[in-house]
C-alpha cells in the first residue's frame, strides 16, 4: 500500500513539474517573413536584431538590423536592453534566433518575435536585403 501511494505521489510531482514548464510558443512569436516585417514596422519601440556572426551579417542582412551575435554577446547586451521594447530576432534559418528569444524571455523580456525560417525564408519570399558594411555618416 505504501508503495502505491509513493508511486502516485511521484507521478503527481512529475506531472506538476511538466505542467509548470512554459512551451516555447508562449515565450516568443514565430512569424513568417511578411508577417514578421509587417509586425516590425507597425510596432512602436521595436528593435531588429541579427544574431548571426559578424561575417554573416556583413554579407546580406535586413535593413536597420543590429548585429548582436547569439554566441555570447547577447547575454551581455541583455542587461542594457529595455524590457518595454519589442525585439525582432533573425538568423540564417531561425534556430539561433529562436534560442536568442528564449534567452531573453528567461531574463524577463516578453515582447519577442522570431523570423520563421530566418533570412533564408526572407530571401525566398523576395523580401529586401542590404549587402556590405553599414555606412557611417561623415562629419561634413
Amino acid at each position: 500500500m505504501k508503495t502505491v501511494i509513493l508511486i502516485i505521489n511521484l507521478l503527481l510531482a512529475g506531472a506538476a513539474y511538466l505542467a509548470a514548464q512554459v512551451p516555447d510558443s508562449l515565450k516568443y512569436q514565430s512569424l513568417k517573413p511578411y508577417d514578421f516585417h509587417l509586425r516590425y514596422i507597425t510596432t512602436d519601440s521595436s528593435v531588429l536584431i541579427d544574431v548571426r556572426e559578424p561575417f554573416e551579417f556583413r554579407d546580406k542582412r535586413l535593413k536597420g538590423a543590429l548585429n548582436i551575435p547569439s554566441s555570447g554577446n547577447l547575454d551581455r547586451a541583455a542587461d542594457t536592453l529595455d524590457k518595454n521594447f519589442s525585439y525582432f530576432f533573425y538568423c540564417t534559418t531561425g534556430y539561433r534566433s529562436s534560442r536568442a528569444a528564449i534567452k531573453l524571455y528567461n531574463k524577463g523580456f516578453s515582447k519577442l518575435f522570431n523570423l520563421e525560417g530566418g533570412i533564408n525564408a526572407w530571401k525566398k519570399e523576395r523580401m529586401p536585403v542590404v549587402k556590405g558594411k553599414s555606412k557611417k555618416k561623415s562629419g561634413s
